[in-house]
């Protein structure tokens, strides 16, 4: 085998490509050091905090990374305990966060306390599914219609299809199926178990196209025709929903809301409704909220979801109401994407983040959906308490400048 800098002067000259590091090493460890080294050489740098990390990473090039060089490391504050009257969770429960921005786990934490003295926030999930929608090509407008109908009549055949090349994935149905000129956008939805399941259906509706190609002669130009829609903001989702659907709501009596989050009920609601309701529709928002994206990214990295899908729980409606003087508050999220197994939940930390909640494994995943929501709920009502009471400023002065 060549020596390391042998292999580094060879990848600076282009004769040799990252990804064929390890052919030329002994083993994945000292590829990830060579490919370090060699970021090291060209960036004129030390990597050192990069190099620090306990994940096997030679498992994780399994399925989790391509030329890896080390980890990124992010604080983890711990939130709770969060009171919870679920289908699924039920109890009280503490919450990972990873985030570095101050003041995030500490609002969070307001939150949580909120809802503890006040008997624990209701959760359940609406709805279960992962989409995956293919663009097919036809001829004419006529050929698009009689593909769309194809499709509709042989809805049996395509699920048995699908379905073959999965044990957990159902197809439940397929619609909208859109069609566009000569172009026809059918939206596969299906229910994948504990697995966010993305490249479970993908796998499944190619299995289906297979079918369809060969009945029909239709063309399937891309398998994702971004109708799914997967990794973007969008009406559709917020509607519709995909990934885990969920509600959280609370009753929180008037002299807890003035003892804790400083403000009224009729303060919180007079809040909500300007900011997230008029606000959102004027800027033409489709998050109808004041920050789910904070929580739900900081679970996410804590817990190795798909960072990406961050987006998608960004999507949601808060409301506010005064009940015969007390605060009737709640969040609903359409569009939550998440697992507690496969993907990064394979790794170390996010295992040791999703043992913390009691949510790692197999049927787990809508105990952990609840718990989410409920942390949602917990953040947003913190937030909404200290617009309300005009202390945001002040508080992000104090926890986010240190």
């Amino acid at each position: 085998m060549a020596n390391k800098e042998e292999i580094i002067e060879k990848l600076v000259k282009g004769e040799l490509k990252l990804h064929q590091i390890e052919s030329y090493t002994d083993n994945v460890q000292e590829a990830i050091e060579v490919r370090r080294e060699f970021a090291e050489h060209v960036s004129d740098t030390n990597l050192t905090h990069l190099s620090q990390y306990s994940l096997d990473l030679a498992e994780a090039m399994k399925r989790n990374i391509e030329n890896p060089i080390g980890t990124v490391q992010i604080p983890v504050g711990l939130a709770g305990p969060l009171y919870l009257n679920g289908k699924y969770a039920q109890g009280a429960y503490y919450v990972p966060l990873a985030t570095s921005e101050g003041a995030l786990v500490a609002s969070v934490n307001r939150g949580c306390s909120v809802t503890r003295e006040a008997g624990g926030a209701t959760v359940r999930i609406i709805d279960d599914k992962m989409t995956r929608a293919p663009v097919i090509q036809t001829d004419s407008v006529s050929e698009a219609i009689k593909i769309k109908e194809w499709i509709e009549r042989h809805f049996i055949e395509l699920k048995e299809a699908a379905e073959s090349t999965t044990r957990h994935g159902r197809l439940v149905k397929i619609d909208p199926i859109i069609v566009v000129g000569r172009y026809v956008y059918p939206r596969f939805t299906y229910t994948t178990g504990d697995s966010m399941g993305m490249n479970m259906v993908t796998i499944a509706t190619d299995k289906a196209m297979d079918i369809l190609t060969r009945e029909t002669g239709a063309h399937v130009l891309a398998l994702s025709s971004n109708l799914c829609v997967d990794k973007k903001p969008s009406a559709m989702n917020l509607i519709e929903g995909r990934g885990k659907t969920v509600t959280a709501d609370i009753l929180i009596p008037r002299e807890i809301v003035e003892k804790k989050l400083k403000t009224t009920p009729e303060s919180i609601m007079e809040v909500n409704m300007a900011k997230n309701f008029i606000g959102s529709a004027i800027s033409g928002s489709m998050g109808f909220n004041a920050q789910y994206a904070n929580m739900i990214a900081a679970i996410f990295l804590a817990t190795g979801q798909d960072a990406a899908h961050i987006v998608e729980g960004s999507l949601g409606i808060t409301t506010a109401e005064v009940k015969n003087g007390d605060l009737q508050f709640s969040v609903t999220l359409p569009d939550i994407p998440m697992a507690t197994i496969g993907g990064g939940t394979r790794l170390e930390t996010a295992q040791d983040c999703l043992e913390i909640m009691g949510v790692s494994g197999s049927g787990k995943v809508n105990k952990f959906a609840e718990i989410v929501a409920g942390t949602v709920l917990a953040g947003e009502l913190s937030l909404m308490g200290a617009l309300a009471a005009g202390h945001l400023a002040r508080a992000h002065k104090d926890l986010g400048r240190g």
